[in-house]
């Protein structure tokens, strides 16, 4: 997690997340931690808020048949929380998601693996409308704890440049 600390007062300082444009590098690697272990019930929940009626997910006796022998995690799970993972280090300081392209999941994971995620800067250029922010670009790689590759992605975010950020304009 990138974080720093602002004075805001006689001895008194406010923990800041996140990198504005100017801080990002092409080819620079942030690996996110912790890890996060998934469990059953993350599963469970996640299918049923996005109402996700696969059977894969939650029918133990119906995963039982398939080629896993057991309940696989809900793809979209993992990418969400990829996603989260990621946050502190590359979009904390974002003014928008811009997309999320070539999605691809290469192995899946199971209740009681954990995840670990880290995100490679792949492009960074200035906005064209936007004189206070650039558009920064990476790959984030999704790994279990036995190193396998779970999911890829690629992420487009909007960024502040410094002094133009929302925490820049708030008390926050």
């Amino acid at each position: 997690m990138v974080h720093a600390y602002k004075r805001i007062g006689e001895q008194r300082y406010r923990e800041t997340f996140g990198r504005y444009y100017e801080e990002f590098t092409v080819g620079d690697v942030y690996e996110h931690r912790p890890g996060r272990t998934i469990t059953e019930t993350d599963n469970i929940w996640f299918t049923l808020l996005t109402m996700n009626t696969h059977p894969m997910h939650f029918d133990e006796e119906y995963a039982k048949a398939s080629e896993f022998g057991k309940c696989i995690i809900c793809s979209p799970l993992t990418v969400a929380l990829m996603v989260g993972m990621s946050v502190s280090d590359v979009s904390q300081k974002a003014i928008a998601n811009l997309g999320w392209t070539d999605i691809v999941l290469t192995h899946p994971l199971f209740a009681g693996d954990t995840l670990y995620a880290a995100s490679e800067v792949t492009g960074k250029r200035e906005s064209a409308s936007r004189p206070g922010a650039g558009i920064v670009t990476v790959q984030t790689v999704g790994t279990n704890q036995h190193g396998n590759t779970v999911c890829t992605f690629s992420r487009t975010m909007l960024i502040a440049r410094k002094g133009h950020s929302v925490e820049d304009r708030v008390n926050y």
